[in-house]
């Protein structure tokens, strides 16, 4: 292995002042809820708004504000994502009641959470289509009360009309006007206009990943997310412009979003190189995906592909692409990502917008222990149980005797008592 461009990118924890500052916010609500909720508002976005909540006359503005082509493109995105999670939605048709033990019929049931928010960042870009992501799996899974939010803009104390469109078309049963810390704590705990949701989902600032963090528990959440990422691996057969657009892709999202190329040939490993420069030239995102590359991005010389699916394996990315003569070859022996890229068409940009897959997914390795947002996340799977007077007579004197074991009297008695009665 030869890192050609290295990183100087560094996992650090949240800082310690950042979870001082967004647990002072969080008990502040709890406390003032409305009251501090405007007044954080205010302090941060510049939100002086009085109704929290989106009102009707303001979504039927929002469509005024965006054109007939923006409303079309996303229709067909969110046809994709709908009919994507339509498909997952039919996994969970697997209900079921078995009798595992003479007397004993086991089963499982698959529930939808009663609410959700879906926090849909706002800061440098509108990111409307994160709106699609989080709602529409939602609506499809089945939840009852399904909440967007997003901070406004800080001139007009709105949400971005794009974004307003993008809620609305996706479904969002609730839209109110409100983002960072102060959101994740409203939505968590509740306010006088706000009422409190089981899960919330979505990514945002690390204001809002500390938020998510402190209030897990109280309420469900997705994951803790961290800057975006990408890894691609690829030989000589791949097409070096591809690659570097989507190297820049990434890095563009933030001066903390991560591009790292693996590949086999030293050759073009260095035209990669040469074309993301000749790139950065003329992108008009040039201000954030530059300083991203020259801290964050790497290129690293492999010896083989073998070399190549352990690295990866070890990255563990949100985003993986692989482009390679032959991407049979190793998809069966990458096992960690958010989501797969296969092929040079299949551009991680697709999978933000339009193809149908979820671009909401796990960070700085998450993607070790879970995936990203999809119709699962909305889902309980829970179980029951039904035992007869058969059962009884057969495994209350197991149930008396291993109680008994752990000292826990009075479960050996809950089942002594029923075998007694029997």
């Amino acid at each position: 292995m030869e890192v050609i461009k290295s990183s100087t990118f560094k996992n650090v924890e949240t800082e310690k002042i950042v979870k001082e500052q967004v647990s002072s916010i969080i008990e502040d609500i709890k406390i003032n809820k409305d009251e501090a909720l405007k007044k954080y508002n205010l302090k941060f976005d510049n939100n002086n708004r009085e109704v929290i909540r989106v009102s009707k006359e303001e979504i039927e503005e929002a469509y005024k504000q965006v054109d007939d082509k923006f409303i079309e493109n996303l229709k067909i995105a969110a046809t994709n994502i709908e009919n994507f999670a339509k498909a997952q939605k039919e996994s969970f048709d697997n209900n079921f009641e078995k009798e595992i033990y003479p007397g004993v019929i086991l089963g499982q049931k698959h529930i939808p959470v009663n609410s959700c928010l879906a926090y849909v960042p706002g800061g440098g870009y509108p990111l409307f289509s994160t709106a699609l992501m989080l709602i529409i799996p939602a609506k499809v899974a089945g939840v009852k009360r399904v909440v967007a939010c997003s901070p406004t803009m800080k001139d007009v104390a709105k949400i971005n009309p794009k974004t307003l469109v993008a809620m609305d078309i996706a479904g969002a049963d609730e839209i109110y006007a409100t983002g960072g810390v102060q959101a994740i704590a409203a939505f968590t705990y509740g306010t006088e206009s706000i009422k409190p949701v089981d899960i919330i989902v979505g990514p945002g600032n690390k204001y809002v990943t500390e938020a998510k963090r402190q209030c897990y528990g109280t309420v469900g959440i997705d994951f803790v997310a961290g800057p975006s990422e990408v890894l691609i691996i690829a030989d000589e057969t791949a097409n070096s412009t591809y690659i570097a657009a989507d190297v820049l892709a990434q890095c563009e999202h933030d001066l903390n979003a991560r591009g790292i190329l693996l590949t086999t040939n030293r050759e073009f490993a260095k035209e990669v190189q040469k074309k993301v420069e000749k790139m950065l030239e003329v992108l008009p995102t040039k201000n954030i995906a530059k300083p991203s590359w020259d801290n964050n991005g790497e290129i690293i010389l492999v010896d083989n592909l073998k070399e190549a699916v352990k690295l990866s394996n070890e990255y563990a990315p949100e985003h993986l692409e692989i482009n390679i003569k032959n991407n049979d070859e190793i998809i069966d022996e990458l096992v960690n990502y958010g989501s797969l890229f296969i092929g040079g068409y299949s551009a991680e940009v697709f999978g933000d917008y339009v193809s149908g897959t979820n671009h909401t997914l796990p960070t700085l390795k998450a993607s070790r222990y879970t995936g990203g947002v999809w119709v699962g996340t909305f889902i309980k799977t829970c179980t029951h149980q039904v035992l007869n007077k058969e059962a009884i007579k057969s495994l209350a004197p197991v149930a008396v005797e291993l109680a008994k074991d752990e000292g826990l009297h009075a479960h050996a008695n809950a089942a002594r008592v029923r075998l007694e009665d029997n």
